[in-house]
């Protein structure tokens, strides 16, 4: 795999130091506790390749590999008091690699933007002192790059989520993040919290954060698959699961496995609502001190 990879992958930003390489770190662990959940709709992870023909856990595995250095290099550039343009041009390269190390297949577009900017948040919150709560993290992204996401988003952008935004007068991912990311800081977030403080494990509390993004976001995925009718089906299942209980009871993911089906038979996809999980693993993560990990 090595050899598929340019020399620029195989070393961390020179700015890099403990603190950007555990960001950075916890950002690929949590992309991974998104794949390896199961069972979520119409999503690819260990167990099967949901509705995808094109994708499998091996492909994830793949781009995580190739993102190793990404993230770390994002918080370096947070910490440097970097504009967004630079920060941008490193998503662009991060994401040509993914393409390369998957033979061309999106895996992690999403994640990349997303992930990329919440690890330049908490690089510039840890060069002012500040610590990495949820608080800080979206006070930190506003201040610093909230004008700059804010004109990317009025940008007329050429891909099947930006059309389908436009197209639906939905909400986009670019939309979302001039906003601050306010699907995840306040509800997904809150969801992954709520399961863990009610007893949920972690793939209860994960179930239960995964079909709350589900049920709040404008997730074009859905929309580029199934039509404005599949997003609005996607949300009705996910809020039927919630109301049943979520990931909180014993039943969750038998419940879930049974959405999944319906998802694979559509063909439907939510792959927002996935970024979103693994956006609160990683605010989960690198929030909590030290030693004192997920169960």
């Amino acid at each position: 795999m090595l050899n598929r990879l340019s020399r620029d992958d195989a070393v961390p930003h020179a700015g890099a130091n403990a603190s950007h390489a555990a960001l950075g770190r916890a950002a690929i662990v949590s992309l991974y506790d998104e794949l390896a959940l199961e069972p979520k709709p119409g999503l690819v992870s260990f167990a099967d390749t949901g509705s995808h023909d094109d994708m499998n856990a091996a492909t994830f595995l793949r781009s995580l590999f190739a993102l190793r250095h990404f993230f770390v290099r994002a918080a370096a550039q947070g910490a440097a008091s970097a504009d967004f343009a630079p920060l941008e041009a490193l998503g662009i390269a991060a994401e040509a690699r993914m393409l390369r190390a998957t033979g061309g297949v999106n895996t992690h577009r999403g994640a990349i933007f997303t992930l990329g900017l919440l690890c330049a948040a908490a690089g510039a919150a840890r060069a002012e002192g500040l610590a990495c709560s949820a608080t800080h993290l979206r006070g930190v992204l506003l201040a610093r790059w909230g004008d700059a996401l804010a004109a990317r988003a009025r940008c007329a952008l050429d891909s099947h989520g930006a059309r389908a935004a436009r197209a639906h007068g939905l909400r986009s991912a670019a939309e979302e993040a001039a906003q601050g990311l306010p699907t995840l800081f306040e509800h997904v977030l809150p969801a992954l919290r709520a399961a863990r403080r009610a007893g949920a494990d972690d793939r209860g509390a994960r179930l239960h954060a995964l079909f709350t993004a589900m049920a709040e976001v404008d997730d074009t995925n859905l929309v580029h698959r199934g039509g404005l009718q599949g997003l609005r089906d996607a949300k009705r299942l996910a809020r039927n699961f919630l109301a049943e209980g979520g990931g909180m009871t014993p039943d969750a993911p038998v419940r879930a496995a049974r959405v999944h089906a319906l998802f694979v038979e559509r063909r439907l996809s939510p792959g927002g609502a996935a970024d979103l999980l693994a956006a609160a693993c990683w605010v989960e993560r690198v929030e909590r001190p030290a030693g004192d990990a997920p169960r």
